[in-house]
């Protein structure tokens, strides 16, 4: 390896074993990778080298480059560990075994109709499932009749992970699965799929008074022999008069997704501003609380349904809008907000 290389390596290794935190090491990143550092500077020293030298020179030169970036990278995860360690160290002990206080906290709104709408459909014989919020885009769009590269997806601009999966944008994503954990019975038993399926589900899009980038859903369907949009309609009513413990105004509207055919927006008269028009609401005096519609015959086939012999409605209930709707919040971004003052108040059902 040439002297000045050499020198130069020696230098930085001194150099990276004194520093002690991030921002040192980002300095010394600078010093060596930047623009002007130090192993750009071996090559000002080409010119004079013959083409053979050159070529070895070259390599030793990178060499070094790769070396001190991977140096730098494994110092930094060194750091960030160290750091760590530090705080959890510096945190008081917690111990787990002392009882709980019941009068502290509250459930948030989101949690308490969430469990309204659980108890309702529980007695009408609908199973309450669990899905994973992380997911793969079979699972959340080609399984729904969203193949890749399709304008719908527009609609659901989404996170994706480096390994290719994703947050899910909706509680959609659980059909494929619940169709075929259910198929069975369906087919040699007779009896009917009803399940709902609650979670959180994600999006980037812009926040206002009415959007957020993280809500909650509670997904719902019912497959069947003979299920038509009566049976739908019947099942959104009850359950909305059940939360709200009075008649709800609402109306269907056409509405495009494609994993149901035909689709609906399923709307209520805002209950914030009794209908006269609010931020919430858009001004419009109706809030969106739930896409729904039949489920498209290329959804069913891809669970394993034969939807020439059955039919069956989805539905994808707003849990952050109907919390809303139910408590008086003009504004979604209240909820995540994390403010005790808000939330203090949601105290009912413990």
């Amino acid at each position: 390896m040439n002297e000045n290389i050499l020198e130069l390596k020696n230098l930085f290794d001194a150099s990276i074993a004194k520093v002690l935190d991030a921002s040192a090491l980002d300095e010394i990143r600078v010093s060596y990778l930047g623009k002007n550092g130090s192993v750009t500077g071996l090559l000002k020293n080409m010119g004079a080298l013959s083409p053979d030298e050159r070529k070895t020179y070259g390599k030793d030169v990178n060499d070094l480059k790769n070396y001190i970036s991977g140096a730098i990278d494994e110092k930094l995860i060194y750091l960030n560990e160290q750091a760590l360690k530090k705080e959890l160290e510096a945190m008081p002990e917690f111990d787990v075994s002392a009882p709980v206080d019941t009068d502290r906290g509250s459930y948030h709104p989101i949690t308490l109709v969430q469990r309204q709408c659980e108890n309702v459909f529980r007695t009408m014989g609908f199973t309450i499932e669990d899905y994973s919020e992380i997911v793969t885009d079979y699972e959340c769009f080609e399984a729904l009749n969203i193949p890749k590269f399709h304008p719908a997806r527009d609609m659901q601009d989404t996170y994706y992970l480096e390994n290719g999966q994703l947050l899910k944008s909706h509680t959609s994503a659980a059909q494929n699965a619940i169709y075929k954990k259910y198929k069975k019975a369906l087919v040699e038993e007779g009896k009917p799929i009803r399940a709902i399926f609650p979670g959180r589900c994600f999006r980037n899009e812009n926040t206002d008074a009415c959007h957020e980038n993280t809500f909650f859903q509670m997904e719902g369907v019912m497959v069947d022999k003979n299920i038509s949009i009566s049976n739908l309609i019947f099942f959104m009513k009850t359950m909305l008069s059940a939360v709200f413990e009075k008649d709800i105004n609402v109306r269907l509207r056409p509405g495009f997704f494609p994993f149901v055919e035909p689709g609906f927006e399923l709307d209520i008269s805002c209950l914030i501003c009794g209908g006269e028009g609010c931020p919430s609401c858009k001004h419009s005096g109706w809030l969106e609380l739930c896409p729904c519609g039949m489920i498209h015959p290329n959804v069913l086939r891809e669970g394993g349904i034969d939807p020439e012999e059955y039919t069956g409605f989805a539905f994808g209930l707003g849990l952050t809008r109907l919390a809303m709707m139910k408590y008086g919040v003009k504004d979604i971004r209240d909820l995540n907000g994390g403010s005790l003052a808000n939330l203090a108040q949601f105290t009912e059902d413990k």
